[in-house]
């Protein structure tokens, strides 16, 4: 599932791949949102750890179980 992070004063958001589901996700979120001077953090696919301030947070943007086909459409 994709979870996209936006921070406050910057220009790119942070795109994370993880397996969590949905509500793991949103239970993360309202913890680190809880906790005086929390921190939201997910673990991606490949072990990786993301930690984001709180106070920066912008936005999280929680995506669902999306498969993408992929290649092209046409024939040859």
């Amino acid at each position: 599932m994709e979870v996209k992070i936006g921070v406050r004063s910057v220009h790119r958001e942070i795109i994370v791949e993880t397996e969590m589901s949905v509500e793991d996700v949103e239970q993360e979120l309202r913890n680190a949102l809880a906790a005086d001077r929390g921190v939201f953090s997910l673990t991606d696919v490949k072990g990786k750890r993301i930690v984001v301030p709180v106070s920066a947070l912008g936005f999280v943007e929680i995506g669902g179980d999306e498969t993408r086909p992929v290649g092209f459409g046409g024939t040859v």
